[in-house]
């Protein structure tokens, strides 16, 4: 199912808590490391899948997603759009429950058939900026968050 409503968003990151990275850069200064890190930093397992890297803040590093041994919630894009297709794929394949395609990755296709084999799919979104958007902390830096409510949704709770 394509998930691109505000209950959608917080169903996903509540109920996916093992997070693959694809493309999960080893530089402190990219935008996929920033959204590992703070994952990290919230609750999640973050699994990095980067075929250059054996360790990516400090956790193991995969070539593929073929070769995570840990059952694997989400998987996370971080790639070009023309890649998405065959990481959807691999999604599919290792039972993953959600396929998450960042900021600036577009791909229908990829799109269309992980949600036909009944993944959840998120596009053209930071898993980051939703978390701290839906959960708390992207308003204390003054951006509109577009959600009125007197109330502040409970966070995930945290693994351990």
């Amino acid at each position: 199912m394509i998930v691109d409503d505000v209950a959608g968003l917080r169903r996903v990151l509540q109920d996916n808590r093992v997070i693959a990275v694809v493309g999960l850069s080893p530089n402190w200064n990219r935008p996929s490391y920033f959204a590992a890190k703070y994952m990290l930093e919230h609750g999640y397992t973050v699994i990095p899948v980067n075929p250059g890297a054996t360790e990516i803040l400090g956790q193991k590093c995969y070539p593929d997603l073929a070769a995570i041994p840990l059952k694997v919630d989400m998987v996370d894009v971080f790639r070009k759009a023309q890649d998405a297709g065959p990481i959807a794929g691999e999604a599919i394949r290792i039972g993953a429950k959600c396929l998450w395609l960042q900021l600036g990755v577009i791909n229908a296709e990829a799109a269309e058939s992980a949600a036909a084999a009944g993944l959840d799919v998120v596009m053209d979104r930071c898993v980051k900026i939703e978390y701290a958007r839906l959960f708390g902390g992207l308003n204390y830096a003054g951006v509109n968050t577009r959600i009125i409510s007197a109330k502040r949704p409970p966070c995930p709770p945290l693994m351990g």
